[in-house]
Order: C-alpha cells, then structure tokens, then sequence
C-alpha cells in the first residue's frame, strides 16, 4: 500500500499550478468608463474654419510626441495644436477621450474627431490614434491627421478597410450651427409670420 500524502501537500501544490498558470494569462483587462457627454467650447469658432486652418498643415512631417509645426506632429499633437489654435480645449492625448460618448459614424461631418486603435494594439480596444473629419455626412469618409505611415506626416486619408478595422468612435466637437437653425425655422412669407 502506498503512503498517503498530507492534503496541506497537496493544496499547496495546487495552489502552486494555479500561480503558474495566471502568471502566463496574455489577455489584457478592458476599462470600462462611464461614458459623459462632449461638451467643448468652441466659441465663435466654426467647424469649416477648423478644418480649413488643419488643411494648412498638410505635409507637415511626423515626429512622435511633439505638437510643434516646426519640428513636426504626433497624432494628438497635430489635434491639439489645432484645436488649441482657436483656443478650444481639448484632451491632449487620444486616450483621454475614452469616457466621452460617441456618435453614429454615418453622421460625421467637419470638425468631428475620430478615434482608432494604435498600431500595437493586440486584445483590447483602447485608443492610440486620432483624427479630424474633413467630409460630410453623406459623402465618403475622410479625415485629417498626422501619421506615421507611408506619408510620413500631415495627411487626408479615406476611411478603408485598415482603419475601419482599428475604429473605435466619433466625437462631435461643434454643437448645431445657432445660425443655420434659425434659418431653418425661420418663416418664409409673411403669411407664415402671421
């Protein structure tokens, strides 16, 4: 008959698998957030100017971590050079927009921010790249932002497969234009002033 070992044996050596075998978990935990609203002010700032002014920077190398013109953009240094430009503030890092609520990709238009995966992503979706919107709700996607891809820099770039596949949200920076709305309600003949 074969001796018995102690049960204390054999729990620690179980206890000691167990170590093993979460020490070589390769999956990362996803953070979860409250999401909250986008509430910038953008004062008397119109998108289309915002755009407009961004279009200026266009080949404007890429250099990593830098929001200088003259020595070149990072992805969120490119954004927040702009956006700090008409003095609207924004989250300096691409990241930092995590909480804040998205809106449906088909109602993009000018000035929205949008937000992809970095390149090194592996099993979780946290952002690590960011652009502006430079097209219409309607129209094909596109959206500047500095890149250090094959441009090399400042860019406009078609929304494709690569980046859809990286896609995490879109951000409206720029409520409704107060103007177009009254515009819109505004009557048309005296008879509907009446």
């Amino acid at each position: 008959m074969k001796p018995v070992k102690p049960a204390v044996f054999h729990a620690a050596k179980k206890h000691k698998a167990n170590r093993t075998v979460k020490s070589h978990s390769h999956s990362r935990l996803r953070h979860h957030y409250a999401e909250v609203e986008a509430n910038y002010e953008t004062g008397e700032t119109t998108a289309d100017e915002l755009v407009e002014f961004a279009q200026t920077l266009k080949g404007i190398r890429y250099r990593y971590g830098s929001s200088n013109p003259e020595k070149g953009f990072d992805c969120s240094g490119f954004v927040s050079y702009v956006f700090t430009h008409f003095g609207i503030s924004i989250p300096r890092s691409s990241s930092d927009f995590a909480p804040v609520k998205g809106i449906d990709i088909k109602e993009a238009r000018f000035g929205d921010l949008i937000l992809f995966t970095g390149t090194r992503s592996h099993n979780y979706r946290s952002a690590g790249h960011i652009g502006i919107v430079v097209s219409q709700p309607g129209e094909p996607l596109v959206f500047i932002h500095a890149t250090s891809g094959d441009e090399n820099g400042v860019t406009e770039t078609a929304m494709n497969d690569r980046y859809q596949r990286r896609y995490i949200k879109t951000i409206r920076v720029f409520k409704e234009d107060p103007q177009a709305e009254e515009e819109e309600t505004a009557p048309n003949t005296i008879e509907e002033a009446r």
